[in-house]
């Protein structure tokens, strides 16, 4: 039976709840690392990427501590965070990679695998769930946080030798993503999402130092 007009939200109305707000800045930090990816300021990209992970963590522990969150609170929140997902962390890795690779024809492949597999994962997910609290896969937020990570030695190593790196990191993380391995939800754990902003701190600010 299709929902009476008058007692259905509006669609802006999911705006105004907390743990969208914090998915949205996600969102929007992860829309700055593609920006920047495409004029190839990097440190200012993985200043994005981990930003967005860490926004994507907390709007979980804020949606846990809510209370009187509806059904609809949690179905609508729970779409929005799968669909920033797919921005966050396949469309900006997969830009950042074919910006590396100077957009080289053949870095088309690579990206077209990131976003696949987190397509592809995304979907499995939505559909079956945890399984004893552990994700079957690599959960795709462990990418960015691994990724920024190995981006800190890019200034270490040549470029061509960092560009093989990156391609290579990327692509074993894809595997990872869609693999049948069990891994447990990190960002379930409250202690963990401490130690992210922690690691957050960190690395923008080692970035930001890199910018000066």
């Amino acid at each position: 039976m299709p929902t009476n007009s008058k007692t259905q939200p509006t669609i802006i109305s999911f705006v105004k709840d907390l743990p969208n707000l914090f998915s949205l800045a996600g969102l929007a930090c992860s829309i700055l690392a593609i920006y920047f990816s495409i004029i190839g300021v990097y440190y200012a990209v993985m200043i994005g990427m981990i930003w967005a992970v860490g926004f994507d963590w907390a709007d979980g522990l804020v949606a846990r501590k809510m209370k009187g969150r509806t059904g609809n609170d949690r179905t609508f929140g729970g779409q929005l965070d799968v669909l920033i997902d797919i921005v966050s962390y396949g469309v900006t890795p997969a830009i950042l990679l074919m910006s590396y690779g100077k957009f080289e024809p053949i870095f088309l492949i690579g990206a077209f695998i990131i976003v696949a597999t987190s397509a592809i994962r995304l979907s499995y997910f939505s559909t079956f769930g945890l399984t004893d609290a552990k994700y079957t896969g690599l959960a795709l937020d462990n990418n960015s946080i691994i990724l920024v990570f190995i981006f800190i030695f890019e200034s270490f190593i040549s470029e061509g030798i960092f560009t093989i790196i990156l391609y290579i990191s990327t692509m074993l993380l894809a595997i990872l993503n869609v693999s049948e391995i069990k891994t447990p939800k990190l960002s379930g754990n409250p202690i963990n999402v401490y130690i992210l902003a922690l690691y957050t701190i960190f690395i923008t600010s080692v970035y930001g130092w890199k910018l000066l």
